[in-house]
């Protein structure tokens, strides 16, 4: 399978560093190289693509900008020569982070843990079924956990795993959220936020953009706002 990847950084070196290293994976195929957000969102409007490149210090549209734009973003692997930016991009979700400059192997590594992502997106992964009605099988720690659905508070990505916490402790096991919306009953199970599936039957409160479920907050997406207030709170907006 061909992966299709986009590089966007608005140094010239950078972007040929990269090409240069992608023409030794195979299964990687560079569709666009651009030197600037507005460049890049273009290549994205018209065509997909599974994984993309990208500094966070560019003129006009900054990486992390441009990131909150993305709707369904693809795998991400953010390169910057700035080191206090790497909290703010894996509270975005990221793939992974390169610290410029860096070399072949780091950037193979970073390669590797997006190819997880994107497989995991693409598969049906065989660590989560939803065996019956009323809970989940999951494997994870060498173990085959039978997690019912009323032990669930939330469900949080953790980029190519997902953690459910429960009323018990927590569970780490590979998986999406995309894939699990699928297998969640939604008359239970709400997405609130691209790393968070919530227990409806868990939420105390709104406060703010944080939604109190026994002791833990919450965030709501902006995207999501809208639709977590006509389910969660009926009524409110009028």
């Amino acid at each position: 399978m061909m992966y299709r990847a986009l590089i966007v950084d608005d140094e010239e070196l950078a972007r040929q560093l990269i090409a240069s290293y992608l023409k030794r994976m195979p299964t990687i195929e560079v569709v666009g190289s651009c030197k600037n957000a507005v460049e890049a969102l273009t290549i994205l409007n018209r065509q997909p693509v599974d994984l993309l490149f990208l500094d966070i210090q560019m003129p006009g549209i900054t990486g992390v900008e441009m990131i909150r734009t993305l709707v369904d973003p693809p795998a991400i692997i953010l390169t910057t020569a700035y080191s206090e930016y790497a909290l703010e991009g894996f509270e975005l979700d990221v793939t992974d982070y390169l610290l410029k400059p860096f070399s072949f192997e780091r950037f193979s590594r970073a390669i590797n843990k997006a190819m997880v992502r994107l497989n995991n997106r693409n598969q049906p992964s065989p660590t989560i079924q939803a065996e019956s009605s009323n809970h989940l099988m999951v494997r994870a720690d060498h173990k085959i956990h039978r997690i019912p659905y009323e032990s669930i508070l939330y469900i949080k990505s953790m980029q190519e795993y997902v953690a459910y916490y429960l009323t018990s402790g927590r569970i780490v096991a590979l998986g999406s959220l995309k894939q699990l919306e699928g297998l969640l009953p939604p008359h239970q199970f709400l997405r609130v936020h691209k790393s968070y599936i919530i227990a409806i039957n868990k939420v105390k409160s709104l406060e703010g953009n944080l939604l109190h479920l026994e002791d833990q907050k919450i965030p709501v997406g902006a995207s999501y706002r809208e639709n977590v207030l006509a389910i969660l709170f009926p009524g409110s907006t009028n």
